[in-house]
């Protein structure tokens, strides 16, 4: 027997990680895990090339995001030299690579992501019994083997390992908290828990965090994720409810982009929890006035067009029709505004612009509107500016935002748009005449069609000849006025393969022809695509 005195053992010291688990749920600090490159991308017709999405993990590292998940790397090529590229260029947020449970998956992940800064694998299984049964085909122990194998494969080439537990909601708690001990047992430190159909409801949802936090004993060793999706619009309320039973990472995309009715919206859980301190006292890393910005962004490269009532960075967001509002607002913005429209970054305007203003003036304007072009995009915007300027009477913020937008999504087509002359009325043959820049060759054609929509259509598909079929075509105006710019958005399905595009342009019909071949060159560019099953969470 040694001379040593035993001493009594505090609570914490009786269950280890207890202590480290009250001091997680009381950090304030929401980390902020972006998922529009991986999750947003699979919706249908959201495809993005390699220079579009450098450009979005640009902004969101500008902006704060602490994650970005930039791609499923196994998927395809395409997808593995973004994740790489990214990769290599951001320094400052970690850049995650998704991969299923697989040593190849995990090995091409790693391949992806062995240059960064601050790389991580998030690698995933179902756990719930529909997913073992008719998905996997597993029995529970084996699947439970493979988290512990995966986990332990994939924290030997990197330090910062991320599992989730596909359909973790609707997933035995028993089998839950087994299969994320073994996780964090294996390396794992950060547990991500996927409403991965959009079931839960928020109460729901928060008891089941805080039951992971009573009952496995190594919690306090990993930050415990969301991942919720919308298809009951709780997406959102699901997420917020977990932080407060002590979720510390939400994973969430820009406009609330992803599969079926999306994902968690960055822009609104990052506003509620600046907003509501009072009910919700956390914070994020992220800069609130880029989140215009990144909304547009995101709508102009992927072509889905933000609906006006959409929360934070809808076109209403800070509209205010009625009477009543309105003679609130004269008195007190306060009365109708719980934030102000600068905290997301839209600031009002200080250079009017106009058909005489000049390229200084321009570019001022630009940078205020947080574009940074190079010398050769701005020269070409800027020609299209004083056109604009020549046939409408006042030029709005949204008109240089649209001509910005349909700058960018020009800059890497094959397929570029020349000019189009259209004969249109009543008495008809409506006709199109179409000029295109392929590959840097010029081609001319003139054709028929069933209206001047119909003819310019069919203009391009006699210059460029396709089995695509036109599934979505939309037009909305810019701003107001019979003058306004129209945006116009068009979807496009080959093979399974959707794709959107966007183009805008004072004339509705050019618009439309730009758009069209917006979504012509980005489904050239998913043809090369063939991607093996993605987590749908």
């Amino acid at each position: 027997m040694s001379g040593s005195i035993s001493k009594s053992k505090s609570p914490a010291e009786k269950s280890p990680g207890r202590a480290a688990k009250a001091s997680q749920v009381a950090s304030n600090r929401v980390v902020i895990f972006d998922t529009t490159l991986r999750d947003g991308e699979q919706s249908p017709g959201a495809s993005m090339n390699l220079e579009e999405k450098i450009r979005i993990a640009g902004l969101l590292e500008e902006m704060g995001v602490d994650v970005i998940e930039a791609g499923f790397p196994i998927a395809s090529n395409g997808d593995f030299e973004a994740v790489r590229e990214i990769a290599k260029l951001v320094k400052t947020a970690s850049v995650c690579g998704l991969a299923r449970a697989g040593r190849m998956d995990i090995d091409r992940a790693w391949e992806a992501l062995q240059h960064a800064a601050r790389p991580r694998i998030h690698t995933f299984l179902s756990t719930s019994a529909l997913h073992m049964k008719y998905k996997l085909q597993m029995t529970p122990e084996a699947v439970h083997q493979a988290v512990i194998d995966s986990v332990s494969y994939a924290r030997n080439l990197c330090d910062d390992v991320e599992w989730s537990p596909e359909d973790g909601s609707r997933t035995d708690h028993d089998f839950l908290c087994r299969t994320v001990e073994s996780a964090i047992k294996s390396g794992a430190g950060t547990i991500n828990i996927p409403d991965t159909v959009g079931y839960a409801v928020p109460e729901e949802f928060a008891a089941l965090i805080r039951m992971l936090v009573e009952r496995v004993p190594n919690i306090d060793k990993a930050i415990i994720s969301v991942h919720c999706h919308n298809d009951l619009g709780l997406a959102v309320a699901n997420s917020l409810a977990a932080v407060g039973a002590g979720a510390r990472q939400v994973e969430c995309t820009i406009n609330g982009l992803g599969e079926r009715a999306g994902n968690c919206a960055m822009e609104e859980i990052v506003m509620a929890l600046k907003t509501r301190q009072d009910a919700m006292p956390y914070v994020t890393g992220v800069k609130t006035d880029y989140i215009t910005r990144a909304s547009r962004l995101v709508s102009t490269i992927t072509g889905f067009v933000v609906q006006p009532n959409k929360a934070i960075v809808g076109a209403n967001a800070f509209a205010h029709e009625s009477g009543i509002h309105q003679d609130g607002m004269l008195k007190h913005a306060g009365t109708y505004e719980i934030m102000t429209p600068e905290s997301v970054g839209l600031n009002r305007s200080t250079l009017v612009m106009g058909k005489h203003s000049g390229r200084h003036a321009f570019k001022m304007k630009l940078q205020e509107l947080g574009f940074d072009l190079g010398d050769n995009a701005l020269a070409d915007t800027f020609r299209r500016f004083k056109d604009l300027a020549d046939r409408k009477k006042e030029i709005f913020d949204e008109d240089i935002t649209a001509l910005v937008d349909d700058e960018v999504t020009r800059a890497h087509q094959r397929v570029k748009f020349v000019s189009l002359q259209v004969v249109a009325g009543s008495k008809g043959p409506q006709t199109a005449e179409l000029e295109l820049d392929i590959d840097g060759e010029l081609h001319h054609t003139k054709t028929t069609g069933n209206g001047p929509v119909d003819a310019t259509f069919n203009a391009i598909h006699a210059l460029v000849p396709h089995d695509a079929r036109l599934q979505l075509y939309q037009v909305h105006a810019v701003t107001e006025g019979t003058d306004a710019q129209a945006e116009v958005t068009v979807r496009l399905e080959e093979m399974g393969k959707s794709v959107n595009g966007q183009g805008a342009d004072p004339d509705t019909l050019v618009a439309s022809a730009r758009a069209y071949l917006h979504a012509l060159n980005k489904l050239f560019t998913k043809r090369a695509k063939t991607a093996p099953k993605a987590m749908s969470a």
